[in-house]
């Protein structure tokens, strides 16, 4: 059996996991935002389907949302709250996108959808050992202010 310190280091683990892949998935999102910005003249043709899209209006929303992410995964790495909240956020609104692109790119929707299911139980379950493995000397993580507790 684990001791304590063993299991919160583990859901440290997580929570690096969680932010590596926000990073990740942010920086692809900037990318093709940045493509989309260069190459406005895109149509997605699905069977029995015609999607188009205002590429341009597409491209910004994308580049913007990716960089908010990178933002929360940075933010992970450092336990703090806002970045979990703000993630579990971002993560949501970007596996129910991926529901609207399954006609379109199943196989990668669908392995996207996976892995923000990964990432969300990631940062919704044990988040107090985390914050105890990243500061266990009891320094408050989100008040602007450093001052240990002793």
């Amino acid at each position: 059996m684990a001791n304590g310190r063993t299991a919160s280091a583990a859901w440290f683990g997580w929570i690096i996991f969680a932010g590596t892949m926000l990073v990740m998935i942010g920086a692809l999102n900037v990318l093709e935002g940045i493509v989309a910005l260069v190459n406005d003249n895109r149509l997605v043709i699905a069977p029995d389907r015609l999607y188009v899209v205002d590429v341009t209006g597409w491209g910004w929303t994308i580049l913007i949302f990716g960089a908010v992410m990178i933002a929360a995964g940075i933010g992970l790495f450092t336990g703090r709250t806002w970045a979990r909240i703000t993630a579990i956020v971002l993560v949501g609104l970007h596996a129910i996108s991926q529901i609207g692109w399954l006609a379109a790119f199943p196989i990668w929707s669908l392995l996207m959808i996976a892995l923000d299911t990964t990432v969300l139980f990631a940062l919704t379950v044990r988040w107090s050992a985390v914050g105890e493995e990243l500061d266990p000397y009891g320094v408050e993580r989100d008040s602007g202010h450093h001052a240990a507790v002793g």
